[in-house]
C-alpha cells in the first residue's frame, strides 16, 4: 500500500511539479525527510534526486525548502552557512527546535496520512 500523495510522473518537469506539489504540503512547524518528500510524490526512492533539486531552488521561491531534512531529522545544510543559518532560523521561528544539529522527528515530523479516517 502506497503513501503517494501523487501518480508517478513521466517527466522530468512532471517529477519536479509533483515534488514542488507535496512539498508546498507540508505545514508551518512540520518537518520531513528527503526520502519520505520523494516517497510522498511518487518518486520512490529518490531522496538524493530530491536534495538536488531543492538545491536549485531560486533564492525568492515560496516553497517551505527549510522543512526538509536528512534522514533521522539531521540538517544536511551546515552550521555557519548562509542557507544552513537561514534553514536553522526558520525552524525555529516555526517551533521546531534544533538540537546537536537535529529536529525530533517523531515530535515535529510532518506524517500526513495519520490523521485520515
Amino acid at each position: 500500500m502506497s503513501t503517494a500523495l501523487a501518480p508517478p510522473p513521466e517527466d522530468a518537469e512532471a517529477r519536479r511539479m509533483a515534488l514542488y506539489s507535496v512539498l508546498g504540503q507540508v505545514p508551518a512547524g512540520k518537518v520531513v525527510s528527503y526520502g519520505q518528500l520523494a516517497e510522498l510524490a511518487g518518486l520512490g526512492r529518490a531522496a538524493r534526486w530530491v536534495g538536488r533539486t531543492l538545491g536549485q531552488l531560486p533564492s525568492d521561491t515560496r516553497l517551505p525548502w527549510h522543512r526538509v531534512l536528512a534522514a533521522g531529522g539531521r540538517l544536511s545544510l551546515a552550521l555557519g552557512t548562509p542557507s544552513g543559518d537561514e534553514q536553522r532560523a526558520r525552524l525555529r521561528a516555526e517551533g521546531v527546535n534544533v538540537a546537536n544539529n537535529r529536529v525530533d522527528m517523531a515530535r515535529h515530523g510532518w506524517r500526513p496520512m495519520e490523521h485520515s479516517g
